[in-house]
């Protein structure tokens, strides 16, 4: 994680937080950063259920654009914490609609990494009159063989052989991983449950940068947000991510071909690899691909940090 915050823009309070209830169950929250007249942008975690860190503030002008950060269905500050039911990727992508109505805003930049980026994909693809432009790191279409390469012997596993038989340790019979740890996060004895959070946060939480932050990942593994990474991400993607088929959002690339699309990938990203970047840049032939070459997954990465920060720069400049 050397050197990204140099990258950046100055650290940044909300001028405002709000929360809107988007169901009768869910209730999340959001904060606003920036000027409140300026080019709304909305920034989207990844995850699912990672929630907003206050780094995410920074990668736009602040001078020039309103920026909207929200902790999706179960994550960070919204409400029920953790919580699967009625939480799927459309129940999100309407709540996007639902906040921009509420905000009164007609159309928003929309930045999104990892699952982030798969959201601002679908949401994109639902509604592609609320996209002024799309900026886009660690591409993930929730394809099989994207869950398989995280989750099953034969991906990620081969590069992080310890870590994952230390992911393997709490389900070392199990077939399907994913299928396995849902079970123990459901659990009923709540020691098992944080168990299982750690131990599957701590999986993907360790190769998301090039260089191990191992004070990072201890902080997050401490904190409330590795039972809502656990919990939401096991579940969606026990369900495939709630897309029709896997191939859906490359099958429907043409409905948001004219968004001004930015992608930012790391060469090194072993959570999501770049050849989901590489196909999604030739389905969207007028986006703009980089390829980090320092990169990996994180967007608090030097030349990742830099990339991002630059696209975000390259919109406000185009007046987009």
């Amino acid at each position: 994680m050397s050197n990204y915050k140099q990258h950046l823009y100055p650290e940044i309070e909300p001028y405002n937080v709000g929360r809107l209830k988007v169901s009768d169950l869910h209730t999340i929250v959001y904060e606003e950063v920036g000027n409140p007249q300026g080019r709304p942008a909305l920034f989207l975690h990844g995850g699912p259920g990672v929630g907003i860190t206050p780094s995410y503030r920074q990668f736009f002008d602040p001078a020039h654009y309103r920026v909207i950060l929200v902790d999706q269905r179960g994550a960070g500050r919204s409400t029920p914490h953790a919580e699967i039911r009625d939480n799927t990727t459309w129940d999100i992508v309407e709540d996007l609609e639902k906040l921009k109505g509420h905000l009164g805003i007609e159309d928003w930049v929309v930045m999104g990494g990892s699952w982030g980026s798969l959201l601002a994909l679908c949401y994109a693809i639902q509604h592609p009159e609320s996209v002024a432009a799309m900026i886009i790191r660690g591409i993930f279409l929730g394809r099989q063989f994207e869950i398989d390469w995280i989750h099953g012997p034969n991906g990620a596993a081969l590069v992080y052989p310890e870590e994952f038989e230390r992911y393997k340790a709490l389900v070392p019979d199990a077939e399907d991983n994913v299928a396995a740890y849902c079970q123990l996060l459901s659990s009923d004895d709540e020691a098992v449950r944080r168990e299982a959070a750690k131990a599957w946060s701590r999986w993907e939480g360790t190769m998301v940068t090039v260089f191990p932050d191992p004070e990072g990942l201890e902080e997050m593994l401490d904190s409330p947000s590795a039972m809502s990474i656990a919990r939401i991400e096991s579940h969606f993607t026990k369900h495939k991510f709630y897309l029709e088929h896997e191939h859906w959002v490359l099958d429907n690339a043409a409905r948001m071909a004219d968004i001004p699309t930015y992608i930012v990938h790391g060469r090194y990203d072993t959570v999501c690899p770049p050849i989901s970047a590489w196909e999604l840049h030739k389905a969207l032939p007028k986006s703009e691909l980089v390829i980090v070459p320092d990169g990996a997954h994180s967007p608090v990465d030097g030349g990742m940090t830099k990339e991002l920060v630059r696209a975000s720069g390259a919109v406000r400049d185009a007046g987009i």
